[in-house]
């Protein structure tokens, strides 16, 4: 576990050791987002993408009975403090697909941009962006490796909130 910090890029290294431990890292984030902020999540399936996800919503004012999954819809907007724009990019197959869908008028824009498997479509996101990879733990099944990369001042400032805090 550790930062490692150059000028315009911070990467925090987690272990999450619960689902609800994971909800609460997002909730961390979703307090602070501003418009235009781009959350790309990755990981395999299970990893945890959609917990954290709805931990961001909910720290960001969405109230939880609004956030859904969007693998179906692709896309959904929530109204909380400010928009929280949700995409799930498992099912698109291309970037004409992508296109379709209006992701790409809508991160960066208006609201924060949650993306879930952005690994998928890389660029189709903007330079800088928080990135946070989620991966399981071999040795505890319940437990979760976050690798939190935040690319440009603002979104490094964001992979900060996510240091292990160091007892006093």
């Amino acid at each position: 576990m550790g930062t490692l910090i150059d000028r315009e890029r911070v990467r925090v290294e987690r272990t999450s050791r619960s689902p609800s431990e994971t909800r609460r890292l997002g909730e961390r984030i979703g307090a602070r987002l501003l418009s235009g902020d781009v959350l790309a999540l990755s990981g395999d399936l299970g990893a945890g993408k959609t917990q954290l996800a709805r931990g961001i919503c909910r720290g960001a004012g969405v109230p939880d009975d609004e956030i859904a999954s969007p693998t179906f819809a692709i896309v959904a907007t929530y109204r909380g403090r400010i928009p929280v724009n949700h995409a799930d990019l498992y099912r698109i197959g291309d970037e004409d697909e992508l296109q379709a869908t209006g992701f790409p008028d809508l991160v960066g824009r208006v609201g924060a941009s949650v993306v879930e498997w952005a690994d998928r479509f890389p660029g189709a996101l903007p330079a800088e962006r928080l990135e946070i990879q989620l991966a399981h733990d071999p040795v505890h099944p319940r437990s979760r490796r976050l690798v939190v990369t935040g690319i440009g001042a603002r979104h490094a400032a964001l992979a900060r909130l996510l240091e292990p805090r160091r007892p006093v």
